[in-house]
């Protein structure tokens, strides 16, 4: 399967500045750019900037970035599932996941995680995936936002919403353990039968046993 990345770029007026969200952003020019201190959702600031220019790397990886000039302050990650996920077990060429999404705490309220969203389903190229995210309750900066989980899941539902993700059931063990996590799916407009009827069965892989 071709990859294919068409940039796109949008800028967002907030009360801290003018922000640009853009992408897919190739890997050298992802390194040239500073990374904010406060990225610290997954590890270490600089060890996550790498992580994501490795990512940018790969054929079907994607970053879309938001920044205040050459600042980035928020990104969205899009690659193929993690090898050891089930997602990864239909071996799909057109099944990939929005592996991670933040936003420094100074911008969290301005809509820069539903614009990363919405400048990264410009790419017509999207149509042709189905795309996943697993959302996990342990990973939320519950803390940070002072939200609970319930709320701050209905807040993550909504975001996701505007990149047109939708609630997906599923029997996987992890999303299963806490009643707050939850599979959300895209599935592109040109996606053929057989691709969703595969995912179906990745995400109900225990039912034949019963």
């Amino acid at each position: 399967m071709e990859h294919k990345k068409t940039y796109h770029a949008k800028e967002i007026e907030t009360p801290n500045g003018t922000v640009i969200v853009e992408g897919p952003i190739p890997p050298d020019k992802l390194a040239g750019y500073k990374f904010h201190e406060d990225l610290t959702a997954f590890r270490p600031a600089p060890s996550q900037h790498k992580a994501l220019v490795e990512i940018a790397k790969l054929p079907e990886g994607r970053i879309i970035i938001a920044r205040k000039g050459e600042t980035i302050i928020g990104y969205v990650t899009f690659l193929y599932p993690d090898p050891l996920e089930r997602w990864s077990e239909g071996k799909m060429e057109n099944l990939i996941e929005l592996g991670a999404i933040e936003v420094i705490p100074e911008f969290r309220g301005c809509e820069i995680g539903k614009n990363l969203l919405i400048v990264s389903m410009m790419d017509d190229a999207m149509e042709d995936y189905i795309i996943i995210t697993t959302e996990y309750y342990w990973h939320w900066d519950l803390k940070g936002t002072g939200l609970n989980v319930w709320e701050y899941r209905k807040m993550m539902e909504k975001m996701m919403n505007a990149g047109g993700l939708e609630w997906y059931a599923t029997d996987d063990p992890e999303i299963c353990s806490h009643p707050a996590n939850c599979l959300m799916v895209r599935i592109g407009k040109r996606v053929d039968n057989e691709s969703i009827q595969k995912f179906d069965q990745l995400r109900f892989t225990n039912r034949f046993l019963y």
